[in-house]
């Protein structure tokens, strides 16, 4: 990511991930992925604090990008992984 990577980082947890979180109440199916993308976290992270998910969300982001990945409409992969690090940071910040 270029200098523009905090503005991004702020628009991907805002956009994807707050809205993905505000919409596990009402989507049984998206809850259920995102809990398990939060298990897969945990097994390769353990159990990381807020600047740790930040910077595993901050190198995802990036290598998404690189690959030519760009949020849009669809609950993708990468969708569910950002809504599932944004889960875990609510969570350590609670």
């Amino acid at each position: 990511m270029n200098g523009d990577s905090s503005e991004v980082l702020g628009l991907l947890v805002r956009d994807i991930g707050e809205a993905g979180v505000a919409e596990m109440a009402g989507s049984p199916g998206l809850a259920a992925a995102v809990d398990q993308h939060v298990a897969s976290l945990r097994d390769e992270l353990g159990e990381p604090g807020e600047d740790e998910l930040m910077g595993y969300l901050r190198s995802f982001a990036e290598e998404a990008f690189n690959r030519g990945w760009w949020p849009d409409s669809t609950r993708d992969w990468e969708f569910v992984r950002i809504v599932a690090v944004c889960w875990m940071m609510r969570e350590a910040t609670a």
